[in-house]
């Protein structure tokens, strides 16, 4: 986690209280500290208390406001309990970040096509579309569609006819092109961009804007293995994705700070309503030729 925060665009959000799910994690983290160098009073939420627990002490030793909340976005006692907490410690919630989500490697193919000799393989030797793991299939879906909806069930309540109330979902670049060997987190960040836009136009009566951010690829805790090797070098697969993206880099968490801190802001963004915008450095843009 970057140690300074350098908001590009004029943002002040002193008075508000912002509530980030998956907090602890690497880009959610980086949110919770953009969100409090604006301002805001964060809660910091994570089903891994320890790691919300270190994000939300650098952010009040660094002079900001933060409290540590477990949360299990999967589990609407646990969301119900958080709520209560936020308000009783924070105050009512202006700002939702739904940062939860991720991928499982039971829902990923070993291979990026399926071949003729693989379409009998034994299931302990390659997995392939055929034996995926439906159990995995299930978890992806359900943290990265069932994680943004079901906190967005509780909080929504009190961000309803709240000036400046926004939700700011996390989708990803694969909505929008899937991505090869993970369908499942493909279909799912397809879902939350849907889910995006038809919350937008079901909240619109009420003031409640929706938005998310898709990153592109960013190297974090679930898909270092599969981008980095263990000596530093990238993998082949980070080598085909950098060769098709014409920045020619991964993204840095700072990438987002922008992206972030226009849509929570009403006034920056105050008509901006439904979007799902890509951060990719240019990946989306290019043909391959």
């Amino acid at each position: 986690m970057e140690n300074n925060i350098n908001i590009p665009v004029k943002t002040d959000l002193k008075g508000k209280v912002a509530v980030v799910t998956g907090g602890g994690g690497v880009l959610c983290s980086y949110f919770s500290r953009v969100l409090a160098e604006c301002g805001a009073s964060v809660a910091v939420c994570d089903l891994r208390f320890e790691n919300a627990e270190k994000v939300a002490a650098e952010i009040n030793a660094s002079g900001g406001k933060a409290i540590a909340v477990r949360m299990n976005v999967l589990d609407k006692d646990s969301i119900e309990e958080a709520h209560k907490l936020i308000n009783e410690k924070l105050g009512i919630c202006d700002i939702l970040v739904n940062g939860a989500g991720g991928n499982n490697p039971r829902g990923n193919t070993d291979k990026e096509q399926l071949f003729p000799e693989d379409i009998n393989a034994d299931s302990s030797d390659l997995k392939t579309f055929f034996n995926l793991d439906t159990d995995g299939i299930r978890f992806v879906f359900d943290l990265n569609f069932l994680g943004t909806l079901m906190p967005t069930q509780v909080f929504a309540k009190d961000l309803a006819c709240r000036e400046g109330a926004t939700i700011i979902n996390m989708s990803s670049m694969n909505s929008f092109r899937p991505l090869t060997k993970i369908p499942a987190y493909s279909g799912a960040k397809a879902a939350v961009s849907n889910l995006t836009m038809w919350l937008a136009e079901h909240f619109a009566p009420v003031g409640i804007r929706v938005n998310a951010i898709a990153p592109g690829f960013f190297v974090t805790d679930q898909n270092r293995a599969m981008l980095i090797n263990e000596d530093g070098s990238y993998t082949p697969r980070s080598k085909k994705i950098l060769s098709n993206t014409p920045m020619n880099r991964f993204g840095e968490v700072s990438d987002l700070c922008g992206s972030l801190v226009f849509l929570a802001d009403s006034k920056a963004s105050g008509f901006v309503n439904g979007i799902v915008l890509p951060v990719d450095g240019g990946f989306s843009a290019y043909s391959g030729v």
